[in-house]
């Protein structure tokens, strides 16, 4: 088969694309972010929502979710809830195995910064 070639679905089988594993993908790191003990995380009002893109290969799902945390914070704790909690919902939900789980920090969110930049307290 050369690479322009499409693969039918057998008869029944059911394709899952690439954009409902991210939705899937975004909606679980929103969920292990909400359940990270408080004294992981800075309090504050809404983050921006996590960002989930996804590779397909067969059964298998490569997930990239791109979140925002608070700082001084334990990133890496965050991370790692991220990770475990993406892997196991989409193999839940959408019946993929995710051997990758790559988390980035797009973005840092500081209460202090926030002080020092508009000079008062939100």
């Amino acid at each position: 088969m050369t690479a322009t070639e499409v693969v039918e679905p057998e008869k029944g089988e059911t394709t899952i694309v690439e954009r409902v594993v991210a939705k899937v993908a975004a909606q679980a790191a929103r969920e292990a972010l909400r359940t990270v003990p408080a004294s992981f995380k800075v309090p504050r009002g809404p983050l921006r929502p996590p960002r989930a893109t996804v590779t397909i290969h067969e059964r298998t799902a490569r997930v990239r979710v791109v979140v925002e945390l608070g700082y001084p914070s334990d990133i890496g704790a965050q991370c790692a809830a991220v990770r475990r909690q993406v892997a196991a919902r989409v193999k839940e939900l959408v019946g993929m195995d995710v051997p990758e789980v790559t988390v980035g920090v797009g973005w840092l969110h500081s209460e202090q910064l926030d002080i020092e930049r508009t000079g008062r307290a939100r």
